[in-house]
């Protein structure tokens, strides 16, 4: 029997400016019933808990939002439960996460406990020297992406005009008057997550997301970095409708939108960037490079070609450093994980799960 498709977001980006976080988007403290923030070192079971928490709520028939780790897509930074207004989250470095109203909402669970730490000195030594630079590998990933993004800016520069602004503002217009007409007035509220992130995997994008979320989907084809010429225009017009969105930022340039998703219309606009493929038929399908001067286009080709060969290849190279870096903190886990009570880890799990669902 084949699972059933998850939610799924990053909280946490690689990004040319380093580790970005949106984890205070999670969820808002005044109306969460309960956050359980997870503190405990390298393989003390924090990812094993949420998984065990969230199998146990998805048994209870509840909706479960799974938040990967960048570094580690196969790990979780977090679980929400949006109808029980609760949370489990990591809580150490660098998505450190600290309570507003200890104890009447977030409470602290200590994994540290379930490390058999009289056995543990046995690896003592392993231990203090496996890590060893492994903060230079996440440097250089880091450089790696700020050249990368200095070379899509550049890209972005050559072809993006007044004229082509004003074209994607238009079709804006056009997509609002259709999509979204006189919904109604107000602010609606803007909930941030990235979809795609850059991993030791490389490139991960959770598209199945917006296919859960939403039944139209409009996707972008952008090659050229100017998605968010059209997707700033929706924005502003879906939230001054006083429609709840889902924005996604790019891990590229956290400052620009790269997604939108509108789940209370069942609308979503999603970029495929280069290198990227939407492999569905989607709703509707927009050539950004339309909206483009077909003359700077031609003037530039084999311009733009090698910027896109050039900035693909340095962010393969920091995939590469993300990659060292986890196989590093693959051999840290390894060290601890005899030394960790997994029947500790489960029990407590079992706890948090009984806990949100009373």
């Amino acid at each position: 029997m084949q699972a059933q498709a998850s939610i799924r977001y990053f909280l946490g980006a690689n990004s040319p400016q380093g580790f970005y976080s949106l984890y205070d988007q999670l969820i808002d403290p005044k109306k969460a019933k309960a956050i359980y923030i997870l503190k405990g070192g390298a393989g003390c079971g924090k990812s094993t808990l949420m998984r065990r928490v969230a199998q146990q709520m998805e048994q209870a028939g509840k909706c479960v939002e799974y938040i990967h780790c960048s570094a580690d897509p196969e790990s979780l930074d977090g679980i929400l439960i949006p109808e029980c207004n609760c949370a489990v989250v990591d809580g150490t470095a660098p998505h450190v996460s600290e309570p507003q109203f200890p104890g009447v909402v977030e409470s602290y669970v200590n994994l540290g406990s379930c490390y058999n730490r009289k056995a543990l000195q046995k690896a003592r030594e392993e231990i203090l020297t496996c890590m060893d630079g492994y903060k230079e590998h996440y440097a250089r990933a880091y450089r790696c992406l700020r050249a990368a993004s200095e070379i899509q800016n550049d890209i972005r520069s050559t072809l993006i005009t007044k004229e082509m602004e004003e074209k994607a503002a238009k079709r804006a217009r056009g997509i609002l008057t259709r999509e979204i007409g006189k919904c109604g007035d107000g602010h609606g509220h803007i909930t941030k997550r990235f979809l795609r992130a850059v991993t030791h995997r490389g490139i991960v994008c959770y598209y199945t997301t917006a296919e859960i979320l939403c039944k139209r989907i409009y996707v972008l084809e952008d090659h050229h970095y100017s998605s968010h010429l059209l997707l700033s225009h929706l924005l502003n017009g879906a939230v001054s409708a006083g429609l709840d969105v889902i924005l996604c930022p790019s891990p590229m340039s956290p400052e620009l939108p790269e997604h939108l998703l509108i789940p209370s219309l069942s609308l979503a606009f999603v970029t495929a960037p280069a290198g990227l493929v939407w492999g569905r038929r989607p709703y509707r399908r927009i050539h950004m490079t339309s909206m483009a001067d077909n003359t700077l286009l031609q003037h530039n080709k084999a311009r733009l070609r090698f910027a896109q060969k050039i900035s693909s290849s340095l962010t393969d190279e920091a995939v590469g450093s993300l990659a060292q870096a986890k196989a590093m903190h693959d051999e840290l886990e390894a060290l601890y994980n005899p030394y960790v009570d997994f029947s500790k880890v489960e029990h407590i799990a079992d706890d948090i799960a009984a806990e949100i669902l009373e």
